[in-house]
């Protein structure tokens, strides 16, 4: 009965389940090594994938299972399947694929591929994409022979060798971090103590600071050929700014320089962007997994944390001054564009203000002429109403003889100019009501 009841709250409890619940559990158990002992040989290729070459790095470990019998899931990002008496491991990222080959037990004297047997060749020379890093990783134990150490170290060039204990003190690491005739570099893990999953992890987070280390440097080249683009700007921005201080200088001329500018600086931080962001994550992530290995120094030697920082420290700071540099010119060509609208608005202003005393003065002489029409259309309006009454005295006296039209007509003068002017006054005043 309790069974029943368990199992009844578990399907209750899927069925209220996120849809993306199960995926994100898997998430947490995905890309990682399989476990194994010592001695053990690893062979990790990484490449960087266009969106075609993802396809195809997709395809061509579908192909290999397929050759091994061996199940494939095309939607998987991470794979892990036995290939005959080789462990495989395929990851695919945002931006590379690596691929991972582990033959446990195997204890050659040399880094060469042929523990991977002699398909592995033809596999890996059919790998799609453009190579970023590959890496021959031999796992010896500490009881290892004289004659197999002396063989393996034989490998490195003495003067680039780096030797220091990592997982504190339980394995201890050789190599030169050089590119070898054969393309791959070499490392060389002596067990001093590790246990169980501690092998695989100590692995795993070797390749992924090696791996991290050289995506983050992507960043490098980019700004050192950039750089010479971005101090033109910087020196153009200057000379902008200057120009937009002297009275002397276009409008015109410097808003179109300054748009070019802009356009041109926008196109940079468009072409950067993404690889200065990417950079700063890849070195963060170098940072951490360096930090995890827990590096012991060896006398006489560099560290891991020695030659990392030695060159991945310098070229991130190289990097981050390049995309500050980017934000500055951007800040600053904003505030010039700011200071040359003032300026476009200030001449708007005086314009303006020019414009508008033109025309209050011509308002004024408006105004005046105005008047002087308005005082000549009384005159005007006066005399034409004197000449009719003068046409009505002159009836009256032929009405009437000792009617006098003259004197009447004088006398009318002054009486209908007031009343005009007056009229005129009224006409006005109802017109400034309105």
């Amino acid at each position: 009965m309790g069974d029943k009841t368990h199992n009844t709250d578990s399907l209750r409890l899927r069925a209220r389940s996120h849809p993306l619940r199960a995926s994100l559990s898997e998430e947490m158990h995905v890309r990682k090594l399989p476990p194994f002992s010592t001695p053990t040989r690893l062979m990790q290729i990484v490449t960087l994938l266009g969106e075609q070459d993802a396809e195809e790095s997709r395809a061509h470990v579908e192909a290999l299972c397929e050759r091994h019998v061996t199940s494939f899931s095309t939607l998987c990002k991470h794979h892990t399947c036995r290939l005959g008496e080789l462990d495989f491991v395929w990851e695919q990222h945002t931006e590379v694929a690596s691929y991972t080959f582990i033959r446990t037990g195997a204890a050659e004297a040399n880094f060469s591929i042929e523990p991977f047997g002699a398909s592995a060749r033809e596999w890996v020379n059919g790998l799609p994409g453009q190579v970023i890093r590959a890496t021959q990783i031999a796992l010896v134990g500490s009881d290892a022979s004289p004659d197999l150490l002396d063989s393996l170290y034989s490998h490195f060039i003495p003067d680039d060798l780096v030797i220091c204990d990592v997982a504190a003190g339980q394995a201890r690491i050789w190599s030169d971090f050089r590119l070898h005739d054969d393309g791959f570099g070499h490392l060389l893990i002596v067990d001093q103590g590790l246990e169980g999953y501690e092998r695989a992890q100590l692995v795993q987070r070797l390749q992924e600071l090696g791996n991290y280390r050289n995506m983050a440097l992507l960043g490098l080249p980019v700004a050192q050929r950039l750089t010479p683009q971005v101090s033109g700007l910087e020196q153009r921005l200057a000379m902008l700014t200057g120009a937009v201080a002297e009275q002397s200088s276009e409008d015109d001329q410097l808003l179109r320089e300054l748009s070019f500018l802009s356009a041109e600086l926008a196109r940079l931080m468009a072409e950067t962007r993404y690889r200065m962001s990417a950079t700063r994550a890849y070195a963060q992530l170098s940072t951490d997994r360096l930090l995890s290995l827990k590096v012991g120094p060896v006398r006489g030697y560099s560290t891991l944390s020695d030659f990392t920082e030695r060159r991945l420290v310098p070229a991130m700071r190289t990097c981050a001054s390049f995309s500050q540099r980017l934000e500055d010119l951007s800040q600053r060509v904003a505030w010039t564009s700011s200071l040359l609208r003032t300026r476009v608005d200030t001449a708007l202003a005086k314009q303006n203000r020019d414009l508008l005393e033109s025309m209050n003065h011509r308002t004024h002489v408006q105004l005046r002429l105005q008047q002087t029409v308005e005082g000549l259309s009384v005159v005007a309006i006066s005399y034409y109403l004197v000449a009719l009454l003068g046409y009505l005295y002159k009836s009256l006296h032929e009405i009437t003889p000792a009617f006098k039209p003259e004197i009447a007509t004088g006398l009318s003068v002054p009486a209908i100019v007031i009343l005009v002017l007056l009229a005129i006054r009224r006409i006005r005043r109802q017109l400034h009501e309105v």
